[in-house]
């Protein structure tokens, strides 16, 4: 009977790394039978048969060690802080957006990018990708960054004209994310 250790060797043997490339504006997971279990877990987005993933989607895989990205000019490894750095040079708030997407899918839930319009992310209820539409949409900040009212009035109409709940996402000083559901106030 194999030992404990010798157990969890054989099943760190099993685990099997997805090879994916990095380009200019994603990484990609070339045609695969990898694709599928990615595609069908809420990840990437079907392009002519590969699966493109988002910098921040890439980063919690890596993270997981799930993927292994390379470079698809120099075929060298990227490491989670190259692929943060890249992130970084198209996106000044990738950081942020990176915490929120991983605490987000940490929680069970199955995140997609937003429909622009000021949102980051749209979050499906556990269970609930690839039946129903999402439900909530994620515009994140951290604190102390000023927002306009007026812009966050601008998206919460949005949100509310699409039938979705529009959740603030907050990184505070310490690192933790906390969610506020927000809603119009009227008075009549």
């Amino acid at each position: 009977m194999p030992s404990e250790n010798e157990s969890e060797e054989a099943e760190e043997e099993k685990k099997v790394i997805i090879k994916t490339h990095l380009r200019d504006d994603c990484v990609l997971v070339p045609s695969s039978e990898d694709i599928e279990g990615l595609s069908s877990r809420g990840y990437g987005t079907l392009k002519d048969g590969d699966l493109m993933l988002t910098f921040y989607e890439a980063l919690y895989l890596l993270s997981k060690g799930i993927i292994e990205v390379k470079d698809e000019k120099t075929d060298i490894v990227v490491t989670f802080e190259d692929l943060l750095g890249k992130c970084k040079s198209t996106d000044e708030n990738s950081w942020i957006k990176y915490l929120i997407y991983r605490d987000l899918r940490s929680r069970g839930y199955v995140v997609r990018e937003g429909f622009g319009i000021g949102t980051d992310f749209r979050f499906y209820e556990r269970g609930e990708y690839g039946k129903e539409t999402a439900d909530y949409l994620v515009f994140g900040i951290q604190e102390g960054q000023p927002v306009l009212v007026e812009d966050l009035a601008r998206i919460l109409k949005h949100v509310q004209s699409l039938k979705k709940v529009l959740v603030l996402a907050v990184l505070n000083r310490r690192g933790e994310i906390v969610y506020y559901s927000l809603s119009q106030l009227t008075f009549e």
